[in-house]
């Protein structure tokens, strides 16, 4: 095994009332093609994970691998375990749509049905069975205050959500993930469509909400990043290129620790070029 992956193991000891989620070995594939090689780690429950690194590299890949996304994706495979309270979520027996009540996500681009706001925030608890009026307003409610949004909102509860601003729109997304109460949200690039102060709104948001839920993200944004996340993984591209004329490239773990340590004091010099803007 190599240095890089003999540290990132070493540092797996948490106990585990305090693992969120934890991989090994993972290994996944589009069709037969490798696109992320032997993930492992473990990520801490009630804390911000920022997932970074270049283009190409499987973050996105391995954020959606943690709540059976890519199972959507024909030919989407992976090897290996992503363990959730001690099971793994790829057993056969495990049903992906409650290992996605559990673990919810927001994705890159505001993405609110062309609903009310209420109707918005009240699909997920109906789906779960949920029908009398009061626990719904009291759900609607208490999921848009956790979102930052109720006091914006709170006299237009009819209005369509798709009439939101972008960064309204995303709280608002996120405001229906915690709707249905999940342990773990899941952000991929939740801000990269909005202006600066929607970005700093819900950069607070995830301060707040961390107290309740794991939260991971990934983000091309490095000053996001090291704001907003108390540990950071960095993904890297590996090529192989020994087949004349081909050439094969997967995204790997290089280096997965305490964020302030990353970017003041990375292992990798991999890490410190990527951090330093000299690559990707």
């Amino acid at each position: 095994m190599n240095d890089i992956q003999d540290r990132i193991e070493a540092k797996m000891d948490l106990a585990p009332e305090h693992v969120a989620l934890q991989l090994e070995h993972v290994n996944i594939y589009y069709g037969p093609k490798l696109a992320v090689s032997d993930v492992t780690m473990q990520i801490q429950k009630n804390k911000i994970t920022a997932f970074i690194g270049p283009s190409g590299c499987g973050k996105t890949t391995v954020l959606r691998a943690l709540n059976r996304m890519n199972d959507l994706i024909p030919g989407a495979r992976v090897e290996g375990h992503v363990s959730y309270n001690g099971q793994n979520l790829y057993d056969d027996q495990v049903d992906p749509v409650q290992v996605r009540r559990n673990i919810g996500m927001v994705f890159q681009k505001p993405n609110p049905f062309p609903k009310s706001i209420y109707d918005n925030i009240a699909y997920g608890p109906r789906l779960l069975g949920v029908t009398k009026k009061a626990i719904l307003d009291e759900i609607v409610e208490r999921s848009l205050r956790g979102a930052a949004l109720w006091d914006e909102v709170k006299n237009d509860l009819k209005k369509s959500g798709l009439a939101l601003s972008g960064g309204q729109q995303q709280r608002l997304c996120i405001a229906r993930t915690i709707a249905i109460e999940p342990d773990i949200i899941l952000m991929d690039e939740p801000c990269s469509a909005l202006d600066p102060i929607s970005t700093q709104r819900i950069e607070e948001l995830m301060r707040d909400l961390q107290s309740k839920y794991t939260i991971i993200i990934v983000t091309h944004n490095m000053s996001q990043a090291r704001r907003v996340s108390d540990f950071c993984a960095f993904y890297g591209i590996r090529k192989d290129e020994t087949e004349v004329g081909k050439e094969k490239r997967w995204g790997t773990l290089v280096e997965y620790g305490p964020t302030e340590k990353m970017f003041t004091n990375p292992d990798s010099a991999e890490t410190r070029d990527y951090i330093a803007g000299r690559f990707g």
